[in-house]
């Protein structure tokens, strides 16, 4: 199945590019919903393109237990990051259903509309509509880099239109199993990473100013280079992250200088930052760090701006649900270790919204986001059993 999805949006590196309402993700989903019908699960569209395979509970049919990932990926993305959750719960599901017949409580496998933030400036639109994050309304205000609106483009896929009520109650728990797109559980030599919280992420643009000058007249004591500031600060932030914490990143990830010459001492430069810990309390102290660097500009002479644009607070997982996959996992003797996302993920929308679970599995080599991405065959086998035992518990018991 993997394979057969990575089939829309294919690259010829041997990737996946499926972008939020373009032809391949609607191909996708479409492909899916097809998939779902054929195997009995009563199949629905929500507003946004949320896709949703239900087996109907038969004793408490309102308590909807949701499981799922989503169906985009990055640009020139790997075939299992999403997809895997997506594919694990709908053969989950199904095998639960051949072996015990209709659940007590409501299963929804759901395909959700987006995660990345690869098309348009935002993440979660898929979970974030339906946990009351999102609006419809928004839609008309957001863009792509070609200028397309997301209500136009969703409107383009078929879909917009208000919402319909049914089927629309809250999850009583919301469980997710993704590849780690990590190192731990390979290098650690475990099946089944446990998360116990995903990271809050907070995204900066900082700006240093100085004074653009020539450079071989100007002597270096009478220089107000931004470069150099911003190597000053790179180390800071960097040293700072190691010294606080070892959980703490930093990460400077995008530079740009102006005029950008190499004869031409550098006047400003612009550059981002993105920093990450599962604890808000660490989050905060870190900012305070960083803007106390500001002084030093100051009192070099040039100018420096930290903007805050992106605050996602760190989210815990459910304890009890933690507690109870770690006891599903030794009764199948699988290796498991808790663990905490560095990434982002669905399950930190629904985290705030319903009691909810992360489960992974093992990443070769760290890698994902990339063609290169890969998990054994008998690793996305055992992440489908430990959702199996996950779900009878939460729908059939």
């Amino acid at each position: 199945m993997l394979e057969w999805l990575a089939l829309f949006g294919g690259t010829a590196a041997g990737g996946v590019t499926r972008l939020l309402y373009t032809d391949a993700w609607s191909e996708a989903q479409h492909a899916l919903k097809h998939v779902m019908q054929q195997k009995g699960l009563d199949v629905r569209f929500d507003a946004v393109g949320n896709l949703f395979g239900r087996r109907t509970g038969v004793e408490e049919p309102e308590s909807i237990i949701l499981t799922g990932s989503h169906i985009d990926t990055v640009q020139e993305g790997g075939k299992f990051d999403g997809a895997y959750g997506i594919v694990a719960s709908f053969i989950a599901v199904q095998r639960l259903y051949d072996q015990y017949g209709a659940p007590k409580r409501t299963i929804d496998v759901v395909s959700l509309a987006e995660e990345e933030g690869s098309r348009f400036p935002l993440t979660f639109w898929g979970s974030g509509f339906m946990t009351g994050r999102y609006s419809l309304d928004q839609a008309a205000s957001i863009y792509d880099q070609d200028g397309v609106s997301l209500k136009d483009a969703m409107e383009k896929a078929g879909f917009g239109a208000k919402p319909m009520p049914v089927g629309q109650n809250k999850p009583k728990a919301f469980v997710e199993v993704h590849v780690e797109q990590g190192i731990v559980l390979e290098r650690k030599k475990k099946s089944i990473g446990i998360v116990s919280h995903i990271v809050g992420q907070r995204r900066y643009t900082v700006c240093f100013k100085g004074e653009s000058n020539h450079a071989g007249t100007t002597p270096m004591s009478m220089r107000k280079d931004a470069v150099r500031l911003m190597a000053e600060w790179v180390l800071f932030v960097s040293v700072e992250a190691e010294r606080m914490d070892e959980a703490l990143v930093a990460t400077v990830g995008k530079v740009c200088a102006s005029p950008n010459m190499p004869n031409v001492i550098a006047g400003e430069v612009e550059c981002s930052l993105d920093v990450r810990h599962y604890h808000e309390g660490m989050l905060n102290r870190f900012e305070e760090k960083i803007n106390e660097f500001k002084e030093r500009a100051a009192s070099s002479g040039m100018g420096m701006t930290i903007q805050r644009w992106m605050k996602i607070q760190p989210v815990a997982m459910d304890e009890g649900m933690m507690e109870m996959a770690a006891r599903q996992a030794e009764r199948l003797d699988f290796s498991f270790e808790t663990v905490v996302s560095g990434a982002g993920h669905d399950a930190q929308v629904f985290g705030e919204y319903c009691p909810t679970m992360l489960l992974f599995v093992p990443s070769r080599n760290g890698i994902s986001h990339s063609p290169d991405e890969w998990t054994e065959p008998e690793e996305l086998e055992k992440g489908i059993q430990l959702l199996m035992c996950k779900l009878y518990a939460l729908a059939y018991v």
